[in-house]
């Protein structure tokens, strides 16, 4: 009797850089050379990003649980012998929990996922995204059955209201109320539309919900449609997303297949349809106004939002747009119930998860999903195991290029929507970026006024030119031409950006410069009047030396300067030549004992 065993290997974008997808033909070949008579009978899928990022290649197998991590080609051959024959185990392949020292046979012991609650990334890893009927198989669509079979579109939006659901995409706005608005309107016809542009830095959950689980975006924008008398759709993605756009495509071709997409859908008289656009390529884009313009055809920037696009919108018509996340949360609540998914969280204001992309220092990178109220200190410590190489926590930058940074004195905040506004920082549209001791919080602030600069539209003077000033400033105090009165000035301008700008773009650029100003005043004011960078990241403002009593004389600095100004010999004190150093950093970075140090 034959074993049936189920091997999924991750092919989200970040393991396929890893060669996950070699890995997946190396078994796939190996797998369909084995003898017809053999006792295994496999079934491969290629899914999602499994979210452990840093630990790719992942590849598991069900039902016995088991999961390897960081695969490789040459390791495919004993994987097949191994486990998938013979049911051995192989020690090193397994997830190595750096916090007990132990290797776990099944990655949900480990303290990334078991502390993890998955709602919109429920099948994103676990099922072929190409496959309609593994999604169908894990309960897929059986929310839109049961709306179209037993529901009232005002029994629909009802339930979505009820479950307490905001835009995940970085506003925050109740979707139940945007439904309900757009619903009471008798213009027709009405679009339903997928914010699918995701550009903030180290940001890609949404990104990956459509690679791994497109066919829960697609049933969230039916279910919307069915609920407000939405009569087309279209999922604006943005361009560079290659793959997410190739499984979207595919999901939307097989569900018209299946009658659950297009004319008469599941026989009934509701007809509904979708179809991709690609990104015009600019940040702006994501902005809800900017990106109805860029689908119409035009020019890709925002206009003012005094009439919202739930009444006027797509040309002219009531538009309802919500991003690929909470597209994601819809069919579950159709499913479960509004007040099930109220249950979740414990913000008053705040239900259910929110996914986030915990990236930058930290040691576990990846994709995480948390009940809203989870504190800072639990996702990037419990989940995240901390700072990476050890160092000293010095920020979190939540939110994207319009978010703000905070402080190792933040990490018991409760992530949710009220308080990191409070905060002067934003929920976003869920990007994590951890900084070490190493960051220096005036180029950070520098480096997303850049990107806020270059990807300003330049439609109103308050964001082009309040933006660009700041920018200034900000580059000539990493520069060492810093003044007293800059940091006031950057207050001001901060100030009248936020107020009079016309997009959200501009109206929350000020963010990083704000949250950086309250709570790293005092590295402004050494960069001014000091003329120092103590994280020994602004070259003008650096010497590197070396403290006597630490230096061990391992001679790594040494070896890794590329510009050869450490001297010294082997278990003997080095020295750092200043008029020759390049302030690149590969000595402090590289010493291990924190003999180097910024003088």
């Amino acid at each position: 009797m034959s074993s049936k065993k189920i091997v999924n290997v991750c092919c989200g974008t970040g393991c396929l850089a890893k060669g996950s997808m070699e890995v997946y033909e190396e078994l796939k070949l190996q797998l369909d050379r084995l003898d017809m008579n053999s006792d295994v009978d496999v079934v491969l899928k290629a899914t999602g990003c499994d979210g452990l990022c840093e630990k790719g290649p992942v590849l598991k197998i069900y039902p016995d649980d088991i999961a390897y991590f960081k695969v490789k080609v040459k390791d495919v051959g004993d994987i097949v012998k191994k486990t998938l024959i013979n049911n051995e185990i192989i020690d090193n392949l397994l997830y190595f929990e750096t916090s007990t020292k132990k290797r776990l046979r099944n990655h949900k012991e480990s303290e990334f996922y078991k502390r993890q609650s998955k709602i919109a990334l429920r099948n994103v890893g676990e099922i072929d995204p190409i496959n309609i009927e593994d999604y169908i198989e894990r309960g897929g669509y059986g929310a839109l059955k049961k709306a179209i079979s037993s529901m009232k579109p005002g029994q629909v939006l009802e339930e979505v209201s009820k479950s307490g659901l905001r835009g995940r995409g970085g506003a925050g706005f109740p979707t139940g109320r945007k439904w309900k608005t757009a619903a009471d309107i008798d213009t027709t016809p009405k679009y339903v539309v997928c914010n699918g542009d995701e550009g903030d830095p180290g940001a890609f959950m949404d990104r990956s919900i459509m690679e791994g689980d497109p066919n829960s975006v697609i049933e969230g924008m039916i279910l919307c449609a069915y609920a407000v008398g939405g009569t087309d759709g279209f999922a604006y993605i943005r361009d560079e997303y290659g793959l997410a756009v190739e499984n979207m495509q595919k999901a939307i071709d097989a569900a018209k297949r299946e009658n659950l997409l297009g004319k008469n859908i599941l026989g009934s008289d509701f007809s509904f349809d979708i179809q991709i656009v690609r990104g015009g390529g600019a940040f702006v884009c994501g902005e809800s106004t900017a990106l109805m313009s860029s689908i119409e055809g035009k020019v890709g920037e925002p206009r003012a939002k005094y009439i919202h696009t739930t009444e006027k919108g797509l040309w002219g018509n009531p538009t309802v747009l919500n991003n690929v996340e909470t597209w994601a949360n819809v069919p579950i609540i159709i499913e479960k119930g509004g007040d099930w998914y109220h249950s979740i969280g414990t913000m008053e204001k705040s239900k259910g998860t929110k996914v986030f992309s915990l990236v930058g220092k930290v040691k576990n990178t990846g994709l995480v999903e948390v009940p809203m109220g989870t504190t800072l200190k639990e996702i990037i410590y419990d989940i995240g195991g901390g700072v990476l190489n050890d160092r000293k926590f010095k920020a979190v930058q939540i939110g994207g290029p319009s978010g703000g940074c905070l402080p190792e004195r933040c990490l018991n905040l409760k992530v949710d929507y009220d308080t990191l506004i409070k905060a002067d920082s934003m929920m976003g549209s869920g990007g994590m970026i951890v900084m070490d001791d190493r960051t220096c919080m005036v180029d950070v602030t520098r480096y997303y006024m850049s990107f806020l600069a270059e990807e300003s539209c330049g439609k109103c003077v308050p964001c082009r030119e309040g933006i660009r000033r700041m920018l200034e400033i900000l580059t000539d105090i990493c520069n060492g031409e810093g003044r007293e009165g800059d940091i006031e000035e950057l207050l001001e301008i901060s100030s009248m950006t936020s107020q009079a700008s016309l997009c959200s773009l501009g109206k929350s650029a000020p963010n990083p410069v704000k949250a950086s100003i309250r709570y790293f005043r005092d590295e402004f004011e050494e960069h001014i009047r000091n003329k120092r960078c103590r994280a020994g990241v602004c070259k003008k403002l650096t010497t590197f030396g070396i403290d006597k009593e630490k230096c061990v004389g391992c001679d790594i600095c040494r070896k890794n300067c590329p510009a050869d100004c450490i001297t010294g010999e082997v278990k003997k004190v080095h020295v750092i030549d200043a008029d020759k150093c390049l302030r690149c950093g590969n000595c402090i970075n590289n010493c291990r004992f924190g003999a180097v140090k910024v003088l």
